[in-house]
């Protein structure tokens, strides 16, 4: 069984930064690809962001590009979001996600584990 706590999310204002962070419990943490995902009110859960197990290979939605950062530290067994210049349209509820020997995906359903969750508010 694999534990996710998110933390890090809070009020920002547009163009402002924050870094989200997600520890993970067990010994299969560097075995994992980890996600990041958001979800909106009323609006479906839409993937961030991912990075595979060892670090190399990460992957981002189009409406973050350029702008956020994931990264993962495995000696901590924590991977992190660090995201600029935010937008209004960022504010969602934050979750990290563990795709369990997964070499990294943007679906939902390739994913075992689910935090849950941490609120990012950014105001205009």
């Amino acid at each position: 069984q694999v534990q996710l706590v998110e933390s890090g999310g809070g009020l920002v204002q547009a163009g402002g930064s924050l870094r989200l962070s997600c520890a993970a419990s067990g010994r299969t943490f560097s075995s994992s690809a980890m996600g990041w995902f958001r979800q909106a009110p009323g609006k479906e859960r839409e993937f961030v962001a991912v990075i595979s197990g060892s670090g190399g290979t990460t992957y981002y939605a189009d409406s973050v590009k350029g702008r956020f950062t994931i990264s993962r530290d495995n000696a901590k067994n924590t991977v992190y979001l660090q995201m600029n210049s935010l937008k209004p349209e960022d504010t969602a509820v934050y979750l990290c996600a563990a795709d369990h020997y997964g070499s990294g995906s943007y679906r939902e359903k390739d994913y075992d584990y689910w935090g849950q969750g941490t609120q990012v508010t950014v105001s205009s």
